[in-house]
């Protein structure tokens, strides 16, 4: 066999392991919400009313706030941080409130992030960076009397340099 021949039968090779993988995985996630369906559809049958209350889904609106920019305090020189954040709240909560408070956030991000050193930033891994925000926006809106329009804040980009 001649070597284009060994080039041409690898890459049909290749394809039709592609295309088998391609097709497993589709059957897989089109069987996968037919398979809880079916489920929900015999409990359903058996009037079982726990089973219903497991089953619905809470929808939420995301809501961006991006480019945070905040300073730090390294050994030596400035560092800075660069935070987009998505405010997590219930499908029925009103947008226009939540653009409102964009600017409230985006201080009390600024403020609690600028007291803290490179060290300190460095150190906490994303989830402690998301509890730690929300625990000061809530504290920052309960100081000022104001309910809290959204249920977390999420972390979608951290750039520490």
């Amino acid at each position: 066999m001649s070597m284009p021949r060994v080039i041409l039968l690898m890459l049909m090779l290749n394809i039709a392991i592609t295309l088998a993988g391609f097709t497993f995985t589709y059957s897989q996630i089109k069987a996968r919400p037919m398979a809880a369906v079916s489920t929900v559809e015999s409990d359903a049958s058996t009037g079982s009313a726990q089973a219903e209350e497991e089953v619905e889904l809470t929808e939420y609106t995301f809501f961006p706030i991006e480019k945070i920019i905040v300073s730090l305090q390294g050994e030596g020189r400035e560092y800075y941080v660069v935070l987009d954040l998505v405010l997590q709240a219930e499908a029925k909560a009103d947008v226009k409130k939540l653009e409102q408070i964009d600017p409230m956030v985006r201080t009390s991000v600024v403020a609690l992030l600028s007291s803290k050193s490179l060290r300190e930033v460095r150190a906490m891994s994303v989830p402690e960076l998301q509890a730690v925000l929300e625990k000061a926006l809530l504290a920052d809106f309960a100081s000022k009397k104001l309910v809290l329009p959204f249920a977390h804040v999420l972390v979608s980009k951290l750039i520490v340099q």
